[in-house]
């Protein structure tokens, strides 16, 4: 595998990193990239929310800045544009990533790396990824795989919901399975195994994304992301994103009765009620629930906040709607269709299809994915 120190032969470097780019004493990549191979870091890439997380989500874009130690220029991936220019990759030799993905397809940090592979292929320069952990485990697979037809920034191809691999596996998968085309170098990390959870890595968790403070956020994350496509507060505005999920109109102990107990399998759903500071509901008391994981090994983010989803549904046919589009710069789908890859999902959802059928319908298209994968990790 790669040594670190092939980045000193590679000439004139970029960055695409944020403040979550650190090591084990929480030092910032940039930084210590810059110190360790003077003059060759010529430019900084920053994704959504922006190099320091100062962002919201959905399409709050980020300035263009300079790094106020180093006075290099930090290009926003995030702005008006957000694949790199020519211009700004042209005068380098190569592309490092550093950053934390959580494992979930819409996390949109995998789809700007991707664009700069692109770019980067487009212009033969090569792109070196720094790897890191995969914080909810690199086994576990869930959810539907996304369709081509439903390319977006938050899924740039045919992917699972929860997708088991590193970001270092994901852009080896993503190069080779779509014929990127992209000169790339995965740095694999050291001692890292596929049953990990991040903790068990002993590494400091910063938050990569303003609603992604703690480990526990990025375990539920890949089914309450779903949240987002409809009326219902996800918990943004609140000290639990994610981790909340209600609306003024629920009652917490009637959808609790109407939801299949076997989609609760390692998780504990407590009623609770709470008052967001913005987003969805701002100012007003939610009534729901907060989702306690107390098993990760059976628990299925995507099987839960699905169900939780449908109850709603079904018991609040008035109250209960679809978000409205724009989406993540997608003008003409409904979020939640954007975020799952597929509008089939909600129609079936809408006609009282049990989660259990939808499982069933993917089971196939996750088993292809899993065998297509394989070749691509790096850790045993």
């Amino acid at each position: 595998m790669a040594d670190p120190r092939i980045l000193r032969s590679r000439g004139r470097l970029g960055l695409l990193y944020n403040q979550a780019s650190i090591n084990k004493n929480f030092q910032s990549a940039a930084e210590l990239l810059a110190a360790a191979f003077p003059g060759q870091v010529r430019m900084l890439f920053g994704p959504q929310h922006g190099v320091y997380c100062t962002e919201q989500d959905n399409m709050r874009e980020t300035a263009h800045a300079i790094h106020p130690k180093l006075g290099l220029p930090i290009v926003s991936l995030y702005s008006k544009e957000r694949r790199p220019s020519r211009a700004a990759i042209e005068p380098l030799d190569a592309v490092v990533v550093d950053l934390q993905d959580v494992g979930t397809r819409v996390y949109t940090f995998a789809t700007t790396a991707v664009y700069v592979m692109q770019a980067c292929a487009e212009l033969g320069k090569e792109v070196i990824v720094l790897d890191r952990p995969n914080p909810i485990n690199g086994l576990d697979v869930e959810g539907n795989v996304s369709r081509a037809d439903f390319s977006s920034f938050v899924a740039p191809y045919p992917l699972p919901m929860r997708h088991g691999m590193t970001i270092g596996e994901l852009m080896r998968y993503y190069n080779e399975v779509h014929d990127i085309g992209c000169q790339l170098t995965v740095i694999p990390l050291q001692g890292w195994k596929r049953w990990m959870w991040f903790e068990d890595t002993g590494l400091p968790w910063a938050l990569p994304s303003p609603n992604m403070p703690t480990v526990e956020t990025a375990v539920v994350y890949p089914g309450q992301v779903l949240l987002e496509g409809t009326n219902l507060s996800e918990g943004r505005g609140t000290t639990k994103p994610f981790e909340f999920v209600g609306a003024p109109f629920i009652e917490p102990e009637r959808v609790l009765s109407a939801i299949d107990p076997t989609a609760l399998e390692g998780v504990r759903l407590r009623p609770i009620e709470f008052r967001p500071t913005f987003n969805k509901w701002k100012d007003c008391v939610c009534r729901g629930f907060q989702i306690h994981v107390v098993k990760r090994q059976s628990y299925r983010p995507v099987r839960t906040s699905l169900a939780i989803l449908s109850a709603i549904m079904t018991l609040y046919p008035q109250e209960f709607q679809w978000a409205h589009p724009p989406y993540e710069y997608v003008f003409d789908k409904l979020p939640i269709d954007v975020i799952m890859g597929d509008d089939s999902i909600r129609e079936q959802l809408q006609s009282g299809r049990p989660v259990a059928e939808l499982e069933d319908q993917w089971s196939e298209q996750l088993l292809r994915y899993e065998s297509a994968r394989r070749r691509f990790l790096l850790y045993s």
